[in-house]
């Protein structure tokens, strides 16, 4: 700055100001014994300063780009939803208990924030959520069928003691929900667990910084409810199209303060979220069966059952030039997870069991082994030889089960026709899939 001899002072007082308000802005005192020092600290701290302000303002951003506002119709679809009545089964002579999920919802809210003294966890909800596939229902155009109702309740989970409260509140709003007429009296908590409980999953890791508990209820191959209750979770999806999280509390409040049903004119305002990034990025793939994730390697089994259940029903990669890539990545995890190869037979047939419900599921349960060997065969490479010839004869002897149950239950659900001329009966040929493992040139004539 050029100052004259009769403006000096003044602007001496405004550089001086300027200094002053750089310093009190940056939280720097000057030090008259080192100016040089002083001058270096403070252009350092300015640097620090706008570099924070934007990083705020790029975490603002992807903040924003994580959620969006449902449009009515999806508020429609999620009402739907939670009107929808659950049944949940019970082992033995447990009755069935049947509820709306709404009302669900709020009984197991209720009794996690009652006061202990009245039977209560004594704990703060800070949200509920739909998840998973549920959630993608709600939010894609075309009809998305889904097993499992996920929800996701929001808790603090500092001690052991909040997991124990949160099993008992659980436990007892399976109590409350019991029909009329059942005695009782003569019906405790562990007993509803051993009749109403399918899965109790708790996850405490205080250097890792995961701390949630998972409770499944229901014991038939029917819709089932997880109930989630999540302090922390570093990884919440395995792909883009399963990361939608739908915040339930403005509806919540809707039905208890409104009398009026949701109509296009009157709805609530709605928002949700994918924890995968990008809100509408996700929902383009969803709309578009397309798979995407990123680092596979941090998801229990990798992905790899669900990532073949996504391709079996017909989506596509969104970049086929990375997929193989992340295909070596889920073969690593899974076998890390599940290294021994009974902990694999079990694993597969569990997921076969639980999602591929449907009688057109069922059809592609063989299809889906078969991609699954396809996949395991190309992309493993940290295997050793005979283990990696056990996992694919596995694979293999399971496709071949699930190939003749598909033809029993065919033959028994509808006997073929049977032709009579000339004095002789005649039986169709039933057609199916031959896939031969021959080596030989010369025996894949047993084939053709």
């Amino acid at each position: 700055m050029s100052c004259g001899s009769s403006s000096a002072s003044v602007c001496d007082d405004f550089e001086d100001s300027y200094d002053e308000f750089w310093n009190d802005l940056c939280g720097i005192e000057d030090d008259s014994d080192d100016e040089e020092l002083g001058g270096g600290m403070k252009d350092l701290a300015i640097t620090d300063y706008i570099n924070t302000s934007v990083n705020t303002q790029q975490d603002d951003l992807e903040a924003q780009q994580r959620l969006a506002v449902l449009s009515f119709e999806q508020v429609n679809r999620l009402n739907e939803v939670m009107d929808e009545v659950v049944s949940i089964h019970g082992r033995g002579n447990f009755p069935t208990l049947e509820i709306r999920l709404k009302d669900l919802v709020n009984v197991v809210r209720e009794k996690l924030e009652a006061d202990t003294t009245s039977g209560g966890a004594g704990m703060k909800v800070k949200d509920i959520r739909l998840n998973g596939g549920a959630a993608s229902h709600v939010l894609a155009t075309e009809n998305q069928p889904y097993n499992d109702l996920d929800l996701i309740f929001g808790v603090e989970l500092s001690s052991m003691r909040n997991f124990d409260r949160v099993k008992s509140a659980v436990l007892s709003s399976l109590y409350e929900m019991l029909p009329d007429g059942v005695n009782r009296k003569r019906i405790s908590t562990c007993s509803l667990k051993e009749a109403y409980v399918s899965k109790m999953v708790k996850v405490n890791q205080n250097t890792g910084g995961d701390r949630w508990s998972l409770i499944s209820l229901g014991n038939s191959r029917g819709r089932g409810v997880e109930l989630k209750f999540v302090d922390c979770m570093r990884r919440q999806f395995e792909f883009s199209v399963d990361s939608f999280q739908i915040i339930l509390d403005s509806l919540l409040l809707f039905y208890k303060c409104s009398e009026l049903p949701i109509s296009d004119n009157f709805y609530p305002t709605v928002v949700g979220e994918s924890v995968y990034g990008d809100f509408q990025e996700a929902l383009y793939h969803l709309q578009k069966k397309l798979i995407s994730t990123r680092y596979p390697e941090e998801i229990r089994g990798g992905g790899l059952l669900k990532y073949c259940n996504l391709l079996v029903k017909n989506y596509k990669p969104a970049r086929p030039d990375y997929i193989k890539r992340l295909q070596r990545y889920m073969c690593s995890r899974f076998f890390i997870d599940f290294p021994d190869i009974a902990q694999q037979k079990a694993k597969l047939e569990n997921y076969l069991w639980n999602h591929f419900v449907e009688p057109d599921e069922e059809a592609l349960r063989h299809q889906y082994l078969m991609l699954l060997h396809d996949v395991v065969e190309e992309s493993t490479v940290c295997l050793m030889g005979h283990e990696r010839r056990q996992t694919l004869q596995l694979i293999r002897s399971l496709a071949w089960q699930v190939l003749y149950q598909d033809q029993q239950r065919m033959m028994t659900q509808q006997p073929p026709p049977l032709m009579y001329a000339n004095g002789i009966v005649y039986a169709p040929i039933i057609q199916t899939n031959c896939y031969c493992t021959c080596n030989g040139a010369w025996m894949q004539q047993c084939c053709s």
